[in-house]
């Protein structure tokens, strides 16, 4: 049993946090802000909890879907999965136990939350296949890695919304144009550290044929990666200029960018372990920007 669990905790990627850290700090920065400050400890446990419950699950359909790959790629050649140590069916199995914990958690919120939170689902699923025909699956990527901000608005928009009141109209309104755009904005970020991350089996990917952002922009990559930075900052600021946050927000905001200059630092070389750093503390970049929301709030 404890062979198993170790198994385990290996296949959801327990002992490297930064995956679901990237998850996390948007959304819980969408909390705030769509509460106007402190969201209360049910939404906090419940993005908090869901979140990693969520990555964990996406982990193992992950590698489930890219085990035939992934023996090829250095990187991953010793995944549970990938070596044979956890079965396809154990480790859907496991996936689909975790899933099933988050969506408990979801349902403990608003009907609004809950009839989202399947397209949150269905974005989950569909990435790990867009790798065999996107040129840009880092986008699909980013699309699911976001989707905790509308969900962070409708947890706390809807909480008066009941199952009669329930309607696709009803469905559209709840998510306000604010979300959309933060989640927009957010996908560049992705969008820089996924390709960051691309970088690191660049050579391997070419060599088997997978496609992703890093072998579509070639040479192009890293001032590619510096735009998407600037993008996600820029829009982030613009659109929650109206919040009035004030300094703290644009202190936070002057600290990531300095941050991204640091990865541009780190891989302007291309090599695979300065990406894989640069892309690994891109964490903290997203933690900034919520420390400066989060304290913004609080001082008012």
């Amino acid at each position: 049993m404890r062979e198993r669990l170790a198994l385990y905790l290996d296949l959801i990627r327990w002992n490297r946090p930064a995956g679901w850290l990237l998850l996390l700090w948007p959304s819980l920065s969408a909390l705030w802000v769509a509460a106007q400050g402190w969201p209360g400890w049910h939404l906090l446990l419940v993005f908090v909890l869901g979140t990693i419950l969520m990555r964990s699950a996406g982990c193992c359909i992950n590698d489930v879907a890219d085990r035939e790959f992934d023996r090829h790629v250095k990187r991953t050649a010793e995944r549970p999965v990938t070596r044979g140590a956890v079965s396809v069916r154990e480790a859907l199995l496991v996936g689909a136990v975790l899933a099933l914990a988050a969506f408990g958690l979801v349902l403990t919120t608003n009907p609004i939350t809950i009839v989202w939170s399947f397209a949150g689902l269905a974005m989950a699923l569909i990435y790990p296949y867009a790798k065999r025909l996107v040129s840009m699956p880092q986008a699909v990527l980013g699309v699911a890695f976001s989707f905790g901000i509308p969900l962070a608005f409708v947890a706390v928009g809807g909480a008066n919304i009941t199952w009669q009141d329930l309607s696709l109209l009803a469905l559209i309104d709840a998510v306000p144009m604010l979300a959309w755009g933060l989640m927009l904005f957010n996908l560049f970020w992705v969008l820089a550290y996924d390709t960051e991350y691309a970088m690191v089996d660049r050579d391997d990917d070419l060599r088997i044929g997978m496609k992703t952002s890093a072998i579509t922009l070639g040479r192009h990559d890293v001032s590619a990666i510096m735009a998407f930075y600037a993008v996600y900052l820029c829009g982030w600021y613009g659109l929650l200029e109206s919040q009035a946050l004030g300094w703290h927000w644009t202190l936070a905001l002057c600290l990531a960018g300095l941050q991204a200059v640091w990865h541009f630092l780190l891989i302007m070389g291309r090599s695979r372990d300065g990406c894989f750093l640069a892309f690994r503390s891109n964490h903290w970049l997203g933690a900034t920007l919520f420390a400066g929301i989060a304290v913004s709030y609080a001082v008012r």
